[in-house]
């Protein structure tokens, strides 16, 4: 028997609106750190901080260069990862005063922590690239506790509809994808990778469903060259107390205001105007974090317009990538970090991660045009397809 709450994974956002954007037809792969991120971070607010007014001078290698007429000398917009990143080292100067805006109640963008029976990751869960992924050591030295237990994310556990012949086959076919990839990165003009799989290739299925978990879209949306970009390591740990917990923590003595969206960033004077509902705040330089498909819509008037960053973010659209958790009573035994396919045979089919830390739940991963489908029907959706594939591998009785 099993019981479900289903999280979304914020989207992925990528360079923010103070960055040129190179602008692209294909999707773009994560970072190392497990996500997209903008030109900077966001960070912990202290409960009742409210944006302030007093005047500072700002500075350009130690020396002030304009005249007091900002509230801050930067802002930061957003508070996900790379907002906090901006906000620490900003931090690192005395000299200057800067403050983060965040619109949600909370920090940490796609990262997010509760903590019930322990605590349970509703967003990104996994350090990629964990041995050179800087967090890694960030978050040790931040007193977290790194697992280091590989995933099994290729595995079937008790070769259910899936032969060890078979996933032997499989994690070959998934190595020459990722070869033929690289290898054709440097190729003119740029591919999706979905170019680069077998003509009918027995397992083109499967590979293109491990592609939907990895970028949030299908192997014909993805660029190649993008995609070989991306330096993964293969190592993929996990934070014990929660990914969220440690970006948190990363951000906690930062200065933060949140339930505060900036809605105008007025650029044309001396100064830039920043409307918020706490009202008009001033600064000599913004950073702007904010995923893509905001920068591409009106969420933040600029004035004067942006229309080629805008376009450019246009360019780089967001994957889908949702998370189920499904508690699992004790009758069922099943191993510890074990891994199952819901379907070998399909693109549209979840991935199940069987008792994270050795807890009694399932952790079902949907991506591409798959979660993005089931996201436009009742939230119950989620748990009802990951329900039906359970039961297609355990039989009726888990329901």
């Amino acid at each position: 028997m099993v019981r479900s709450k289903r999280t979304g994974y914020e989207k992925p956002g990528n360079d923010a609106a103070q960055h040129g954007i190179a602008a692209a037809p294909l999707f773009r792969t994560r970072h190392a750190s497990g996500s997209f991120r903008g030109a900077a971070s966001r960070s912990m607010p202290r409960k009742g901080d409210e944006i302030g007014t007093e005047p500072q001078r700002t500075y350009d290698c130690g020396k002030p260069v304009i005249p007091a007429l900002a509230d801050y000398d930067v802002i930061i917009i957003g508070a996900g990862a790379a907002g906090l990143a901006a906000g620490r080292r900003l931090a690192d100067d005395p000299r200057v005063k800067f403050r983060i805006l965040e619109a949600r109640s909370r920090i940490g963008g796609r990262a997010h922590t509760i903590t019930k029976e322990f605590p349970l990751d509703l967003g990104c869960g996994w350090l990629h690239s964990a041995d050179i992924n800087p967090f890694t050591a960030i978050l040790s030295g931040l007193g977290f506790e790194i697992d280091k237990s590989p995933p099994g994310w290729g595995r079937q556990s008790f070769d259910l509809g899936f032969s060890a012949k078979d996933q032997a086959a499989f994690m070959d076919a998934m190595q020459a994808f990722r070869s033929a990839i690289e290898k054709a990165a440097s190729d003119e003009p740029d591919r999706a990778v979905a170019t680069l799989l077998p003509e009918d290739g027995r397992f083109n299925p499967l590979v293109a469903a491990v592609t939907t978990y990895a970028s949030g879209v299908e192997p014909d949306r993805l660029s190649t060259a993008d995609t070989a970009n991306y330096e993964d390591t293969g190592i993929n740990w996990r934070i014990a107390e929660g990914y969220g917990a440690g970006i948190a923590r990363f951000g906690a003595a930062l200065p933060i205001t949140l339930s505060c969206p900036v809605t105008r960033v007025d650029h044309s004077g001396p100064v830039i105007r920043l409307t918020t509902p706490q009202g008009i705040v001033t600064a000599a330089k913004v950073v702007v974090t904010l995923p893509t498909n905001l920068l591409a819509s009106d969420a933040i008037n600029f004035d004067p317009p942006l229309p080629e960053k805008r376009a450019a973010a246009a360019g780089l659209p967001l994957g889908v990538a949702d998370k189920l958790i499904l508690a699992v009573d004790g009758s069922l035994d099943l191993p510890k970090d074990g891994h199952l396919f819901g379907r070998t045979d399909r693109i549209e089919t979840a991935s199940y991660h069987l008792r994270p830390f050795g807890r009694n739940l399932i952790e079902a991963y949907f991506g591409g045009q798959l979660a993005a489908n089931l996201e436009h029907e009742r939230p119950a959706a989620f748990a009802a397809f990951a329900l039906d594939e359970l039961a297609g591998l355990f039989g009726a009785s888990i329901k």
